[in-house]
């Protein structure tokens, strides 16, 4: 390898030089001859007069003067009115002229015009570039496009004691970005600091506030899982060759001037007043790369593929995105068709419309516009945009139900569907419709005709049954290419790649880590800290009523949740959480959003934490809340905007809430409002006091990794979660996410099989059902009274059935809907018979009621006994560099059973869960003591005939006793703290005297070794301790 930076220069120009490379080795005397130009006027004219003759003549007669200069001034009056970028791309007219000052490769090769003006561009490479008239200064290397520069490259070697960092700070200091070749979207587009091993890139200098951007490929090369930097050369090359061999060859440049780079113009507010702030964006490495290789894998192999892109957040996913739709419907064959009729774009997000609309009519002005189908158009809209064949139409996954049936004939029409934020929402029914709306379905008929032994005209293709199978499994004039920074399984089987082991695995990954190493997000998890809260809930009322369990427990733990002493020290962290950390940061502009679990929570919360900032006096505080429709406390109800309030007393509307918290207000209170799609990067701090799991917890905390300029952490304090819970939740997607096998489809006849098993519908009623159902057209007032009325004596059936049999029954109709909704997106099966349960089912769910819940009262019958918060974590919590893989699950069932217990035990299990745990030498003697007595048959006989007071009372302590003090002198170590503390003793025997008589009388047992800690009764009372102590 070359030891020296002259060297190094050297073997970039010499491939740049080359064939392969497509420039011309040149000086820069035609620029220093150009005076005050800024470009090498003599090589601009002499391309336009070789690719525009009749055009150059025509502007040489109108000419009084040097034509030379006069070009100059139409071409610098053009580039300051619309920027560089715009005038490279479509050029600019003088007096009805039109002038072309660069060609760009054409889609097909059978424009030969348009294919021999690409090849008369004038590509060159200059080495030591003097590009100001008021000094001699140099930059090392520059690319100019007919006489115009583009790129400069500053380039370093380790070896010579340099690096990258070097490189940089030239840009920043040595070089003026006064001079006219440095301005913003004047002459370079992109300025390059490269080393041996790493590269840099920004589009504007700013003198010390020029903010660099890496341009690698990633520790494991482009798309592929690993972190910051760059893999090892092949052959023995340079690390950072990729740039001048892949990036800044001469059809990779125009390409990405052509299709890539956009200027982005926006409005800000900044101390009340709008300020304009303009930004060339360039294509990070990892963006160029996944275009593409997706681009190149659908011109090879056509349409009919999926494509998964793991990118996370911080990636730029919205201009992946849009530099994606734009090439796609700009896509031809080698035969000069389109390969895709319109690209959807599959999406939740609204702002995501305009950003496409901006960015792609930057990019060619006779594509068309993108037609949005947001909130205010109808399903019939996005018919008609499907209809009429639009290139780029954006809409959401839920206008597709409606207009399935109504698109026109899709044979030969070709979709491209991007799916944004792909791990939600593709597996349902909506899902479903959408490949019902699109698919052409002919190669499924020729599928299903040579199953069912027929001509293809023999099947009836207006029965509904085929319809419907025939849109299942994927079709080839459908290619989906699903974004997602968090996949789930589903996700990975449904749009992943599949490798020759069986698993399933991203087309392209650009990984969590990658983007944290980088510098592109702040890592959420670095600053983190937990707190548990031990608490103890005591019955208020004598009585002692067997409740639903579940209900119960939900009910006693919202009392806990929202219980004003509970609301007021949590506030008060918070509070000085925001005072004592938040305020500092970001140059004292640091902001809070706290993370409630419910509405209610959440205006509780704002009202307390005004309550405090104003009885301390705090001025530096401004709180807001964000919730959907409104809330019911005591006698008031609550609103978002009637909460929130402006200082001069006016009310902020809902649709202003995130303008204004950027603008004047510090802290957010939240429930289930901005936990998703909320890019704020002031936002430095999270409070969490709701329970957060796998993709909702990774979503929810990467609200705070967006960066900006002063943000250098972020810090968590969280209520609600443990760090392994949060550990666990994050692991998987910090690296690549992979799927170990596909579904095993066939487990959804188990699940069939336990529905029948329950006897309330059979074959017959079925095929009845479908026979009403399965009609031409559209349903109408009569068939829907025909098929409620064959559906009425199952229902009825169903009513028969006890409370838990219809509860399973019900749950096991919801699973296999869903289930099958998944799974015939992935297959085809053509299984008839399933196919006909599954309709059938999915309208008889709809007359299964849910059971009336008896209401569980326990208004004013609890207490607040004891309360303590305690920190339990604080620092960073550490992601594996480990890949995370989904293990495909053997079984498919239908878990969870409603039980009934007393309030006195499901009190202690919730108290036992934030206070004490066994360890496991207790949990060992509460099985030996379990055994012993259950073997009791005197006392079993006692709980046959006895009713459970008396029982508990007085017939089970002294049996418990006995088998105590046995199970004592057998093992004292074991049991002597049973007899040394007595309310463990009393807890111990109470717990088991409930649990004892249940099973004596139903004659079921349970290991309670097996039990898990966070199942296992209450066995000590702390003595109650004051907050803060």
């Amino acid at each position: 390898m070359a030891e020296n930076e002259k060297q190094f220069e050297s073997n970039i120009e010499a491939f740049l030089i080359s064939p392969a490379g497509g420039y011309e080795k040149a000086t820069d005397a035609g620029y220093t001859s150009s005076s005050g130009m800024a470009l090498d006027i003599h090589t601009l004219v002499g391309f336009v007069k070789a690719t525009q003759p009749i055009m150059w003549q025509r502007f040489e007669k109108q000419c009084n003067s040097d034509p030379y200069k006069k070009f100059y001034k139409c071409f610098e009056d053009a580039v300051q009115m619309d920027g560089l970028l715009s005038v490279m791309r479509h050029g600019f007219k003088h007096r009805g002229m039109d002038f072309k000052v660069c060609y760009f490769k054409p889609e097909s090769t059978l424009n030969d015009v348009a294919v021999k003006r690409y090849e008369q561009n004038v590509c060159q490479c200059i080495r030591q570039w003097h590009y100001s008239e008021q000094n001699n200064n140099s930059v090392d290397m520059m690319l100019a496009i007919n006489g115009i520069p583009v790129v400069a490259i500053e380039l370093k070697n380790q070896l010579t004691g340099q690096t990258v960092d070097n490189a940089k700070l030239q840009w920043q200091y040595d070089r003026d970005q006064r001079e006219p070749a440095f301005w913003l979207n004047h002459r370079i587009l992109a300025y390059f600091a490269v080393d041996l091993y790493e590269a840099w890139m920004t589009t504007e200098l700013k003198g010390t506030d020029t903010y660099f951007l890496p341009f690698n490929q990633g520790s494991n090369g482009a798309g592929n899982d690993g972190g910051a930097g760059n893999p090892q050369a092949e052959d023995d090359n340079y690390v950072t060759s990729y740039i001048w061999e892949n990036v800044l060859q001469k059809d990779s440049l125009l390409d990405i001037i052509q299709k890539f780079i956009s200027f982005e113009v926006k409005t800000e507010k900044k101390d009340g007043k709008n300020v304009t702030k303009k930004r060339l964006i360039f294509p990070r490495f990892h963006q160029l790369d996944v275009v593409r290789k997706l681009i190149a894998d659908v011109r090879e192999n056509g349409s009919g593929n999926n494509y998964l892109i793991q990118h996370s957040a911080g990636s730029g996913k919205s201009n992946s995105i849009a530099w994606t739709a734009y090439r796609l419907a700009s896509l031809h064959n080698d035969d000069n068709e389109p390969v895709f009729t319109s690209v959807v774009i599959v999406t939740d997000r609204r702002n995501l419309d305009a950003q496409l609309q901006e960015t792609i009519t930057g990019f060619d002005h006779t594509l068309g516009s993108v037609c949005a189908i947001d909130e205010k158009k109808s399903s019939k809209d996005l018919k008609d945009a499907l209809n009429a064949g639009k290139r780029i139409i954006v809409t959401t996954l839920q206008k597709f139900p409606v207009i399935y049936e109504e698109v026109d004939d899709t044979t030969d029409k070709r979709f491209a569907i991007i799916v944004d934020e792909a791990h939600s929402s593709q597996t349902g029914s909506s899902a479903m419709k959408l490949k019902a709306t699109l698919a052409d379905t002919e190669a499924a008929l020729r599928e299903y005709a040579e199953i069912e032994g027929k001509a293809e005209d023999e099947i009836d293709r207006n029965d509904k049954l085929v319809q419907e199978m025939l849109t299942h499994g994927k079709h080839p004039n459908l290619s989906f290419f699903a974004f997602t920074a968090t996949p789930k399984p589903a996700t990975l089987e449904m749009f992943g790649s599949q490798w020759t082991d069986g698993s399933f695995h991203p087309f392209h990954i650009y990984s969590m880590r990658q983007a944290i190493e980088e510098g592109f997000i702040l890592d959420v998890l670095q600053n983190y800290m937990t707190y548990s809260i031990c608490f103890k809930i005591a019955k208020d009322t004598p009585e002692n009523p067997e409740l639903p369990e579940s209900r119960a427990t939900k009910i006693i733990k919202k009392y806990e949740k929202l219980h004003p002493y509970n609301i007021s020290q949590k506030s008060q962290i918070i509070v000085e959480t925001f005072r004592e950390t938040t305020k500092n940061k970001i140059g004292g502009k640091g902001k809070m959003m706290v993370v409630t679990d419910s509405r209610l929570a959440a205006v509780r919360y704002f009202h307390e934490i005004k309550r405090y900032i104003q009885e301390r006096h705090y001025a530096d505080m401004d709180i807001l809340a964000a919730f959907s429709g409104s809330v019911q406390d005591g006698d008031e109800e609550y609103t978002e905007s009637g909460l929130n309030v402006r200082k001069d007393g006016s009310h902020i509307s809902e649709g202003q809430t995130k303008e204004e918290f950027h603008d004047n207000f510090n802290v957010l209170v939240v429930a289930e409002k901005y936990q998703t799609g909320f890019d704020e990067p002031l936002l430095h701090t999270m409070i969490v006091d709701k329970k957060l799991k796998n993709v909702k917890a990774v979503q929810t905390l990467s609200r705070l990794n967006r960066t900006c300029p002063g943000k250098v952490d972020t810090f968590v304090l969280d209520f609600a979660n443990k760090k392994e819970d949060i550990l666990e939740a994050f692991q998987p997607f910090y690296q690549e996410t992979s799927l170990e096998q596909e579904v095993n489809v066939d487990l959804i006849y188990q699940t069939e099989k336990e529905l029948l098993d329950y006897a309330i519908y059979n074959e017959h009623d079925i095929n009845a059902f479908i026979n009403v159902w399965n009609h031409p057209g559209k349903q109408d007032a009569t068939a829907m009274g025909k098929m409620t009325s064959v559906l009425k004596p199952i229902a009825d059936r169903y009513n028969l059935k006890n409370p838990e049999e219809r509860y399973q029954f019900r749950r096991l109709v919801r699973k296999l809907i869903r289930w099958y909704s998944y799974i015939t997106q992935v297959v085809r099966m053509f299984d008839e018979d399933m196919h006909k349960e599954y309709l059938f089912l999915s309208y008889l769910i709809g007359l299964l009621p849910e059971e009336k819940e008896e209401p569980v009262d326990l208004d004013g019958k609890l207490k607040l006994e004891y309360y303590k918060l305690q920190k339990t974590f604080e620092g960073a919590i550490t992601l594996d560099k480990i890949d995370g893989q989904y293990v495909s699950s053997k079984k498919q069932g239908v878990q969870g059973n409603r039980q009934k217990s007393t309030l006195d035990e499901i009190l202690d299990k919730i108290n036992e869960k934030y206070k004490g745990q066994f360890s496991e030498g207790d949990r060992v003697m509460l099985g030996a003591l379990h055994d012993k007595l259950i073997e009791d048959d005197k006392l079993a006989s006692s709980a046959r005939t006895s009713d459970p007071r008396i029982f508990t009372e007085s017939i089970f302590p002294s049996a418990f006793g006995n088998a105590a003090m046995e199970s004592y002198m057998e093992a004292q170590d074991s049991y002597g703290s049973l007899f040394e503390d007595k309310s463990k003793y009393d807890a111990v025997m109470s717990a088991l005297a409930g649990v004892i008589y249940r099973e004596m009388r139903s004659k079921k047992t349970v290991d309670y070794r097996k039990v898990e800690r966070d199942e296992q009764v209450q066995m000590v009372a702390e003595e109650p301790v004051k907050y803060g102590k």
